[in-house]
């Protein structure tokens, strides 16, 4: 259903599982590190304490592709790029089949924020959804207070002509509150009016 890699200009994107993903290096991404409170302030879970919870990760995103409720990629920056090869981070396209719409999702290593990544992966994706999936909505959201996160979502919803479609109060749990957070949609006729040559 999904497509197992993915490419762009600069990125290449590739199935999260246990056959293509090495769970040490994941292990990396996901643990404690010098940044690692700047790249989980806006996160919904919390840093990998132990090499289990990784390769749970990676289990967990096996059981989403398999039962068609996601798909999980993790960002490699190309030959060009600084950081070549390396994971710079996770990214996933989360269908709602019924409602015919999918979330958005991303991670990335701090030394790789600014870069634009968020943005070109996500172009990706958009294809992904509209011409091979039919749906007909993508959603992209953040917490409240994440203006980095705030800036990428909107150039790139902007870009399609998506919209902003407001805030939504108490809308993720995390461990110790309820985030308020910001949505964004580009639709399925928006997409493919900006994308026509």
């Amino acid at each position: 259903m999904f497509p197992e890699r993915l490419e762009t200009d600069r990125l290449n994107l590739e199935r999260i599982s246990h056959d293509s993903v090495d769970v040490f290096v994941l292990h990396e991404l996901y643990s404690d590190g010098d940044d690692t409170e700047e790249m989980f302030e806006y996160w919904d879970s919390a840093p990998h304490e132990t090499m289990k919870e990784t390769y749970d990760y990676v289990d967990k995103a096996e059981r989403l592709w398999d039962d068609v409720e996601g798909a999980k990629y993790v960002i490699r920056p190309k030959d060009e790029e600084d950081g070549a090869g390396d994971i710079a981070g996770t990214t996933g396209l989360y269908p709602d089949w019924e409602k015919r719409f999918a979330n958005l999702g991303i991670f990335l290593d701090k030394q790789f924020w600014g870069r634009g990544y968020s943005g070109e992966r996500a172009d990706a994706l958009f294809s992904v959804a509209f011409d091979q999936l039919d749906l007909e909505l993508i959603v992209a959201a953040h917490i409240d207070g994440n203006e980095k996160s705030r800036r990428a979502i909107s150039k790139y919803v902007e870009r399609y002509g998506g919209q902003y479609e407001g805030l939504l109060r108490n809308w993720l749990p995390l461990s110790d509150t309820v985030a308020d957070v910001h949505r964004y949609t580009i639709s399925r006729e928006e997409y493919f009016e900006a994308t026509e040559c």
